[in-house]
């Protein structure tokens, strides 16, 4: 390699899909609320805090709650979601991931975890891959969230590591933004066209084979 360089990974529809866990918890809140919530609804969350997330679902549901009802809900949601995140194991890891982190290790490229969610550390313990990363950003290390870069701004200092040398993995749109926000490169893991502002595209995980990866490292 020519240059020492480092990879930022977002975690849900990177390294785990959890998006089906938190789409069961609000399908069954908006349930308890008396309207459904579809999987395309769920698309409006990808990326999304967990209050805004309410916020978007109770629109879809014309459901107006005072600030105490929204807390209650909020916690009940988290709640039903952890229950899912505890069963989690290493089986949950996307095709491709573990074949890419242990190219990396035996590259010694260093890697980061970039993510908006509080759960993050959990979930990176329950499939047996939070010390394989040499740093962590989560929902307590950020106050803005994507497409704003502070997360993977964040993620390069701890690698200490310039943004421009920084690889970005990301699946979500408001992810890609912020990776080129920051100056660095971005790879868009899904639909081609909604990602086509990412340097690169890959239609999943797996497509990370060993010749894509010694392009990019070089």
């Amino acid at each position: 390699m020519k240059k020492e360089i480092a990879f930022i990974f977002d975690l849900d529809g990177v390294i785990v899909d959890t998006a089906k866990y938190h789409f069961l918890a609000w399908r069954n809140l908006a349930n308890a609320l008396g309207f459904k919530f579809t999987e395309e609804h769920n698309e409006l969350l990808k990326g999304v805090s967990r209050v805004r997330s309410l916020e978007i679902l109770l629109a879809i549901g014309k459901v107006e709650l005072s600030e105490e009802e929204k807390q209650k809900f909020l916690v009940q949601k988290n709640t039903e979601y952890l229950e899912y995140v505890n069963k989690m194991t290493s089986d949950e890891i996307l095709p491709g991931i573990s074949q890419l982190l242990d190219y990396l290790d035996s590259n010694n490229v260093k890697y980061a975890l970039g993510s908006a969610s509080k759960n993050a550390p959990l979930i990176l313990e329950k499939v047996g891959l939070k010390d394989r990363f040499t740093a962590l950003v989560d929902g307590n290390d950020v106050s803005k969230a994507k497409p704003d870069p502070e997360v993977f701004l964040i993620g390069a200092q701890k690698l200490n590591m310039q943004p421009e040398n920084c690889i970005v993995v990301e699946d979500a749109i408001a992810g890609v933004e912020a990776a080129n926000a920051a100056n660095m490169v971005s790879i868009g893991i899904g639909d081609a066209e909604l990602l086509k502002a990412a340097t690169y595209v890959l239609e999943a995980t797996s497509g990370f084979t060993t010749e894509f990866l010694k392009k990019i490292m070089n």
